[in-house]
């Protein structure tokens, strides 16, 4: 059986098209394999197969949440109740 192909046809910045070559290259992939791919996977997940985020932390952010999960669940943290109590705790 043959399969019936169509074309698509877009814009993209050409520093991206660039990278993303190079990437899929190294690969053993050109364009027209990994947006292939990426579509097929799309249409089995039923979603864009990955996650799309705004304001990915940078690396000094993640090392101050992982330096207060790690506060947190630090069973010897000193605790207060009210801000007025580490406030004097602070002055003292």
């Amino acid at each position: 059986m043959i399969k019936k192909t169509a074309s698509v046809s877009f814009r993209i910045d050409a520093d991206i098209k660039d990278k993303a070559d190079k990437l899929f290259r190294e690969m053993g992939l050109n364009m027209t394999t990994a947006f292939n791919v990426f579509l097929r996977q799309s249409i089995r997940e039923g979603r864009i197969p990955f996650e799309i985020t705004v304001n990915t932390p940078n690396p000094v952010t993640v090392a101050a949440l992982q330096e207060a999960e790690q506060i947190i669940n630090n069973p010897n943290t000193v605790r207060y109740s009210h801000v007025d109590e580490a406030l004097r705790k602070l002055k003292s």
